[in-house]
């Protein structure tokens, strides 16, 4: 059986030297605080809103819900975003998305204040992460799988990197993080001929697509690392990967389980983006 890459663990070491960098802020009189903007009440948004606010509140992070109304328009939400993004007291911004249909992603990416961006909505950040600049903030789940990676002395410098989805939420950045480690990294999507084919060239493998147990145990080769990014439901109502993780966790060297993996990281990492951001915006960093 490969090794579990357990994520609690990774979480918890986050946490740790997250507080310990909140509660040195707080001596010097500075309350680091994250401000969620979440439009209207999707289970989805508000069960990552419990995960969120549990994680700041361990990390000693002061944290507002901003929500709006579903039905807000356009004009109204970017008022409202100007204000938080004016908030001196408000050193982190997390936009829920994806945002309802009235409202024009394309636009308000580029009002959200950088410096603020805790997931990497701003064009600046995401131009920032693509040349390595380590003043960027990095998107939390794609940075999930680069802490858990760093936590298990997983150096993906030189070794044969195959990314399946090449979504702009998690596979690209992924693609981009992980080249920025010097990996060899090729990204699948819907159009790739045979995807199958790449998968089997991976020393590391992570898959975002959220199609439930794409992978099978053929796509992958004796002794991979595979990172599985998916959250799916299958026919039994049960939660599971984008990998078939039965029958591919004996061929794996080391494997990420779901739950329990890349998800229980996420909300670690946007608390360190926080302190990250609150520190550059104090001239601390």
């Amino acid at each position: 059986m490969g090794q579990l890459l357990d994520g609690k663990l990774v979480a918890a070491s986050l946490k740790e030297e997250t507080l310990k960098q909140a509660n040195e802020l707080r001596e010097k009189g500075i309350i680091p605080k994250l401000t969620i903007v979440r439009v209207g009440a999707k289970p989805s948004d508000l069960a990552y809103e419990r995960g969120a606010l549990k994680r700041m509140e361990a990390c000693n992070i002061d944290v507002e819900v901003k929500e709006l109304d579903a039905e807000i328009s356009q004009d109204d939400f970017v008022a409202e975003l100007k204000k938080i993004n004016e908030d001196p007291a408000t050193h982190g911004i997390l936009i829920f998305s994806p945002l309802p249909e009235q409202l024009n992603d394309s636009e308000i990416k580029y009002l959200i204040a950088p410096e603020k961006d805790v997931d990497c909505l701003s064009p600046i950040n995401v131009a920032k992460m693509n040349v390595g600049d380590p003043t960027g903030l990095t998107p939390c789940t794609p940075t999930a799988v680069m802490e858990i990676l760093k936590y298990y002395d997983i150096n993906p410098t030189g070794k044969d990197c195959t990314v399946v989805g090449a979504s702009n939420v998690v596979g690209r950045p992924v693609f981009e993080l992980l080249l920025n480690e010097m990996a060899t990294v090729t990204i699948c999507h819907i159009e790739t001929k045979d995807t199958s084919y790449w998968t089997k060239q991976a020393e590391i493998l992570v898959v975002a697509v959220g199609v439930p147990k794409l992978v099978k145990e053929s796509w992958v080769s004796e002794g991979t690392i595979v990172v599985d990014v998916g959250i799916n439901f299958d026919k039994d109502g049960k939660m599971c990967g984008d990998v078939d993780f039965d029958n591919i966790v004996d061929k794996a060297s080391m494997i990420t389980p779901v739950p329990g993996g890349v998800g229980s990281v996420t909300t670690s990492v946007l608390a360190k983006n926080v302190i990250k951001a609150c520190k550059q915006q104090n001239g601390l960093n």
